[in-house]
C-alpha cells in the first residue's frame, strides 16, 4: 500500500457527476475508504474506517476503468490524499483517462490530476499544496455563518478558481434560499446542487 499499488476501495461505480463544475458528465467513480475528519453531516460515514474496506489491486482497478465509455475518473472518499495515489494517477494518465479529484485538502497533494475540487471542512486545516492547485472551491453551507468561512477560503484561492456554495443536503430546503440571496449579492459565487440525489442515482 505504501507504493500505492493497492488501495482500500469502499466502492467503484459508473455514473454521472452530480455536483460542481462537471455536473452532468459520465465518469467512473472510485471511493477510497478512510477519513479522519468526521463531519457530522457526511453522507458516506461508512467510508471513514479504512480497515473495513478491501485492499484492491490498482492495476485491476484501472483495467475496469478502461472498459467504461467515458474516459474520466472521479477520485473521492473518504479522503483520497491519505494515500499514495501517484501510481494510480500514472496508470490512468498512460491510458489518457482524465482524473477529477475531490478532497477536503487535509493532506498534502500527491499524484497528477486534471481537475481538483477542494471542499474544506471547518474543523480541519487545509494544506497549502491543495489550495495552490485547486480548480474549484466547493464550500458546504449548513448554516448562515458558514458563508463567512467560505469567503475566507475564497480569498486564498488561485486566480481562475471557480467558487461554489453547496447546501448541506439534510438542510437544503432551509439553506437554499440563503445561498440564493447571497449569490445575488456576491455573483463571484455559483450554486452547486447535489443533482444526483434528486435523480436518485449513485
Amino acid at each position: 500500500m505504501e507504493e500505492g499499488k493497492a488501495l482500500p476501495v469502499m466502492e467503484e461505480f459508473y455514473s454521472i457527476q452530480g455536483e460542481g463544475k462537471h455536473t452532468g458528465k459520465a465518469a467512473y467513480f472510485i471511493r477510497i475508504g478512510g477519513c479522519d475528519i468526521g463531519c457530522l453531516w457526511c453522507d458516506v460515514k461508512e467510508s471513514w474506517d479504512a480497515s473495513i474496506h478491501p485492499l484492491i489491486n490498482v492495476d485491476d482497478l484501472v483495467n475496469r476503468v478502461e472498459q467504461c465509455p467515458a474516459k474520466g475518473v472521479v477520485l473521492t472518499g473518504g479522503e483520497p490524499l491519505m494515500y499514495n495515489v501517484v501510481y494510480l494517477c500514472s496508470l490512468l494518465k498512460e491510458r489518457k483517462i482524465k482524473i477529477y479529484l475531490e478532497t477536503s485538502g487535509a493532506y498534502p497533494l500527491n499524484g497528477e490530476f486534471d481537475w481538483i475540487c477542494l471542499s474544506p471542512k471547518r474543523n480541519s486545516p487545509t494544506d497549502i499544496s491543495v489550495i495552490n492547485k485547486a480548480n474549484e472551491l466547493k464550500f458546504i453551507i449548513e448554516k448562515k455563518n458558514d458563508l463567512e468561512l467560505a469567503e475566507e477560503y475564497a480569498d486564498k484561492m488561485p486566480s481562475g478558481c471557480l467558487l461554489y456554495l453547496q447546501p448541506e443536503w439534510s438542510r437544503s430546503k432551509e439553506i437554499i434560499p440563503v445561498i440564493v440571496d447571497y449569490i445575488l449579492g456576491h455573483p463571484k459565487w455559483q450554486i452547486s446542487i447535489q443533482s444526483h440525489k434528486y435523480m436518485k442515482i449513485p
